[in-house]
């Protein structure tokens, strides 16, 4: 089925290493849409499978004990100290123990789920090569955890079958469960994978201590922020960000900001890609306010986020690395712009508009704080392709662009929409009108919106 993760080991006969192994060897599977993910050669017959033979057990393991950052932290950070990290929580050739592991990665934006494999390298002798998925394949982030769920509790029963009913791997599980079933300790994992960091591994007061500013800026935009520092570094707390506002702040008023007077028929999160809410939002609000395919002037895009064009034209002092509108009570806010240019802050307070109505109309989770950050959550790529959508309409692009899809011509749509030139490129690297391998600036697969 279409976006259905299955995780599975036939039974095998293996005659050494540990009981453990022994009960859960077999022909190992990872599928996303009917599609092995594992698929390879096996070099001793010379034809393809769907996957090699190991032990289960091992694998099993490593998905009990990285659970909630397989779960809920995003996709590669940019320091390289925390991306080693983060290979051993979601790189599965990281496994060992004695078995070649394909090269393929899990991680998650919060709603979805995708999987990456890799190649063997050709010098490889392994009597093993995988062949690698020439896609990065996404599922919903609850098939990840029905698949998890599924296979180990096939191992569990492989284990007991054979007596072994006190393994390290039955004390992980059971741990786990009680975890994901507290309310209050599954907050605390959560917010510390969303951190990058391992079960137990982080300071227990800190952990606790940001979640006290919850109740300030909200649980989803927390865990934004938390994603953004495990990302890049730099720790923002509630108090930073009340000061930032404040000092480098404009006013703005949630209640003049522009909603949508139909949401009916917007997807819930994590039905589609994150690219396709954002565009849809961004088209909505188009033509309902009557803007065809026209560029849309500063004056206009400050009233739809409830302030003045001076959050745009007048650069205050950065002090942050995200963007965001925090909302005080009494229809007070405050907004406040990362980029010193016009073209991304422009684009910066069309994200917030975005992230506005999709956290109050389409997720149901108003909170103080609108976050525009750096790493790309599901709810991040949701901005991104709504801005883009609303100062450059893609049908409006597609048509001036008429074909010709030069440097020069993508500067001169660019210039007439007022939005950077990486904008329009990325608009059409994503619609597929030119490769990745012939944009004009190599921004990496990051950047695509959704």
């Amino acid at each position: 089925m279409p976006g259905e993760l299955t995780i599975s080991v036939s039974s095998g006969a293996l005659d050494s290493d540990s009981a453990e192994e022994q009960a859960t060897f077999g022909m190992f599977v990872v599928a996303a849409s009917g599609r092995p993910l594992t698929a390879g050669v096996d070099a001793a017959k010379d034809a393809l499978r769907s996957g090699p033979h190991v032990a289960g057990y091992p694998f099993a393991e490593w998905l009990a004990w990285n659970w909630w950052r397989l779960r809920w932290e995003l996709g590669r950070p940019a320091a390289e100290g925390a991306l080693r990290r983060w290979d051993f929580a979601h790189r599965m050739s990281t496994i060992g123990e004695g078995y070649a592991w394909p090269d393929l990665a899990i991680f998650s934006d919060g709603q979805q789920s995708f999987l990456v494999s890799g190649r063997s390298p050709r010098s490889d002798a392994a009597m093993f090569r995988y062949i690698g998925a020439s896609r990065r394949e996404a599922v919903p982030a609850e098939s990840l955890e029905s698949a998890i769920d599924e296979f180990v509790e096939d191992v569990l029963t492989r284990l007991d079958g054979r007596e072994l009913r006190a393994t390290n791997l039955h004390r992980l599980w059971s741990d786990l469960k009680t975890e994901r079933k507290d309310l209050e300790l599954a907050r605390f994992r959560r917010l510390e994978a969303q951190l990058g960091y391992d079960p137990d591994e982080a300071d227990e007061d800190n952990i606790l201590g940001r979640l006290d500013e919850a109740g300030a800026i909200g649980e989803e935009a927390l865990a934004e922020v938390a994603a953004d520092e495990a990302a890049h570094g730099g720790k923002m707390s509630a108090k930073d960000i009340e000061n930032i506002a404040k000092r480098n702040g404009f006013n703005a008023n949630p209640n003049d900001a522009v909603v949508l007077s139909d949401p009916a028929g917007v997807p819930r999160p994590g039905e589609i890609q994150a690219w396709r809410i954002g565009q849809r939002l961004a088209r909505s609000v188009r033509s309902q306010e009557d803007l065809d395919g026209q560029a849309l002037p500063d004056k206009r895009l400050a009233e739809f986020a409830g302030t003045r064009s001076g959050a745009i034209s007048k650069k205050g002092r950065r002090s942050a690395d995200i963007s965001f509108a925090f909302d005080r009570d009494g229809g007070h806010s405050r907004i406040s712009l990362r980029s010193k240019w016009k073209t991304g802050r422009r684009f910066e307070l069309a994200r917030l508009i975005g992230d506005r109505i999709f956290g109050n109309q389409v997720a149901g989770c108003a909170e103080p704080l609108y976050p525009a950050t750096r790493t790309y959550s599901y709810r991040q790529k949701v901005q991104r392709a709504f801005a883009a959508e609303l100062l450059s309409p893609f049908e409006s692009v597609n048509d001036m662009l008429d074909g010709d899809y030069s440097e020069e011509k993508q500067n001169e749509v660019a210039e007439h929409f007022m939005v950077s030139p990486l904008t329009i490129q990325t608009q059409l690297v994503n619609h597929r009108r030119i490769g990745r391998e012939n944009a004009v600036v190599d921004h990496g697969p990051a950047a695509s919106f959704g």
